[in-house]
């Protein structure tokens, strides 16, 4: 349940990003998501937790952490401006088949059929949808391919840091280094945004905080493994979001990978259930 409400939180972010990126500078829009995600946490859980919001067993991690969030988010936020939500989120997923690969090699998890195929059948859902060779393939694809990778290594860093860290205090460090690292270029792309589009990037920043911390608890309570076919669900979210703000359609093809997303969610309950 969790994994599947930050999905939805996700996409709806997302569309709120494709919406600014018609207006302002991709580095701009992500700014603001961090800098807000950042004083609504400090807001929340600083009085509550005083220096322990801070506080890490393992900065390295933690700094990586955040530089893998922040190449994600500017990466996909540059590709929202050529690429259609659900399209760019479809080729974002091709990271669980790494993730898992990873999980099995490296973290020793155990991977058993059921969950390979879980993972491969959405794996072949995305192919379906995004079509190599298509009209798609312009070097703007290039953006969520490399939001791909960050979220991989993004995901692993986060399965390691839970083994030590507190949820809301990883969940700050990665914000925290991302508003800090992108103050430092923010200036050269300014742009006062109107009252709506203001509110707009709170409500992103919103979003994107609830989500990511829906998100750390679903890696505390499962393995990366168990839940990588669920967050293929972000597809047919942005899918969604595209059709009802943006106006972009899915055709025929695009419903078959989703369809074939769905399912190899229902069968991995199957199989997790035998």
């Amino acid at each position: 349940m969790f994994i599947l409400l930050s999905t939805l939180l996700f996409a709806s972010h997302d569309g709120i990003s494709k919406y600014l990126t018609e207006f302002y500078a991709p580095v701009l829009v992500v700014w603001a998501r961090f800098m807000t995600q950042s004083l609504l946490m400090i807001g929340i859980f600083a009085p509550r937790m005083g220096l322990d919001i801070v506080r890490t067993k393992q900065p390295k991690l933690q700094l990586a952490r955040g530089v893998c969030m922040m190449t994600a988010s500017l990466c996909f936020v540059m590709g929202l401006r050529y690429v259609p939500v659900g399209e760019a989120t479809a080729v974002v997923f091709l990271s669980p088949v790494v993730v898992t690969w990873y999980a099995g090699r490296v973290l020793k998890e155990k991977i058993n059929v059921g969950q390979w195929a879980a993972v491969f059948a959405g794996l072949l859902g995305v192919l379906i949808i995004v079509r190599p060779g298509s009209a798609l393939f312009t070097p703007a694809i290039l953006f969520p391919m490399g939001t791909s990778i960050s979220m991989a290594v993004f995901q692993v860093l986060t399965r390691q840091l839970l083994l030590s860290d507190h949820v809301v205090s990883t969940n700050f460090f990665t914000t925290l280094t991302c508003t800090l690292l992108m103050s430092t270029i923010v200036g050269f792309f300014w742009q006062t945004p109107t009252v709506v589009d203001f509110v707009f990037a709170i409500l992103g920043g919103t979003l994107a905080m609830i989500g990511h911390m829906l998100l750390t608890y679903a890696y505390r309570y499962a393995s990366i493994v168990t839940l990588a076919p669920f967050s293929y669900a972000q597809i047919v979210f942005a899918a969604l979001v595209a059709f009802l703000f943006f106006g972009h359609t899915p055709d025929s093809m695009t419903l078959t990978g989703m369809a074939i997303i769905i399912l190899s969610g229902v069968c991995l309950i199957w199989w997790q259930r035998r």
